[in-house]
């Protein structure tokens, strides 16, 4: 799944299967044509994803298993559609490999459908197709139900799915991503989903694996989200997977600063485009989840605020780069401060209508270049060399 956002914790630096085939002509020879041996692969993958969307284990096992706790694990996840479309076959005789995208939703949260690239081995006996594996494609993060049984908790405008997780940890989290939602309707507004999907593996090996990179990339970090980023006509599905042992050892307090952060990129995901800066979208972010709580401005960037004391004060708005999670915790956090405190400082002096117009502006954008520019001068009024000098005064004022 594209478009990751990373959120860091201010408490400290903090993106099948075959069924069983009726054995016609064309798939029963060993020299069956490759488009009919497609097709019947692919009434395999039909077969197998109404087994799975219906929980019918006989069916499932018909069509050859594969991972006999499949439908055990998923039980408890609320599926609106599974699917499954072949996207290539290797190999030749009864033994061959599918390249599939698995397709689904989750029922009252995604308006489109998760998409997951999955390898799939087949075999064909007496003139049947069967599936004896099912793993993620190479780069591809495994799905929560591939780390264990999944537990859901239904909050008023969340879900969530743990693994390996005490239920009552997972209603708690329900009950921070239910408050997170109305903290985003205030700054944003209402046109969006207003309701998410949180993911809480068992452990911050198990983050790595959903997002199909090592944990180690991830070690500090509380929270990310993925999802498609830009308008694409509908919602996308975004997920705002935890990391247990960073987002739990935070204090109420943090624990709701990062899930409102989390949620405010599922409410602005439909206008953040390749042309919005991390700078922006993060600050953003940062910025609706300390509005409102009365936390002080060099507690929320203290980072930051040790820098400017110590007369390094940034002298530009950070690049991408720099929130790039390098194992310097300190660079990091200071470029989410940065961030914040260029949202906060037009929230102040243009306005909060401004800042959303601003950000909405910048995403509309084209490419990347010229859209902060183009919005500084259309939504603000003001060149970018202008607005980096006063974003600079308005830091060391803040923060000296």
């Amino acid at each position: 799944m594209a478009g990751r956002r990373r959120a860091v914790s201010r408490a400290g630096c903090f993106v099948t299967l075959g069924a069983l085939l009726v054995g016609g002509a064309g798939c029963a020879r060993q020299d069956a044509a490759p488009d009919s041996r497609s097709a019947a692969v692919q009434r395999v993958l039909d077969l197998r994803a109404d087994a799975v969307l219906h929980g019918d284990d006989a069916a499932y096992e018909e069509t050859g298993g594969a991972d006999p706790n499949l439908l055990h694990d998923l039980a408890a996840v609320p599926l609106d559609s599974w699917a499954y479309q072949l996207t290539r076959i290797d190999g030749t005789g009864s033994h061959v490999t599918a390249a599939v995208e698995l397709r689904y939703r989750v029922e009252g949260y995604d308006a489109a459908a998760v998409v997951a690239r999955r390898t799939l081995a087949l075999r064909r006996t007496d003139g049947h197709w069967q599936v004896t594996s099912d793993e993620p494609a190479e780069k591809s993060g495994k799905q929560l139900w591939d780390q264990g049984r999944v537990i859901a908790v239904k909050g008023a405008r969340s879900l969530v799915l743990g693994v390996g997780q005490q239920r009552t940890v997972l209603r708690a989290y329900a009950g921070i991503a239910d408050d997170a939602v109305p903290s985003v309707d205030a700054a944003w507004g209402k046109d969006w989903a207003r309701r998410i999907v949180v993911l809480v593996p068992e452990s911050l090996q198990g983050m790595g694996e959903l997002l199909a990179a090592p944990a180690s990339n991830y070690r500090g970090i509380a929270a990310v989200t993925t999802g498609e980023t830009g308008g694409s006509g509908s919602a996308p599905a975004d997920r705002v997977i935890i990391n247990p042992e960073a987002y739990g050892v935070l204090g109420s307090f943090g624990k709701q600063v990062v899930l409102t952060h989390e949620t405010t990129h599922v409410a602005t995901r439909a206008v953040t485009s390749a042309a919005t800066p991390l700078w922006l979208s993060e600050g953003y972010a940062d910025w609706v989840g300390y509005r409102g709580t009365g936390r002080g401005v060099g507690q929320a960037a203290p980072e930051l605020q040790r820098a400017v004391q110590e007369g390094a004060a940034p002298v530009g708005l950070p690049t991408d780069e720099d929130f790039g999670f390098s194992g310097d915790a300190g660079k990091l956090a200071r470029a989410y401060e940065s961030g914040w405190m260029a949202c906060r400082m037009i929230a102040d002096q243009w306005g909060e209508d401004k800042l959303k117009a601003f950000y909405t502006s910048v995403g509309g954008h084209k490419q990347r270049a010229g859209a902060v520019e183009g919005a500084l001068q259309n939504v603000l009024g003001i060149d970018e060399r202008d607005f980096v000098a006063r974003w600079r005064a308005y830091v060391r004022a803040e923060l000296d």
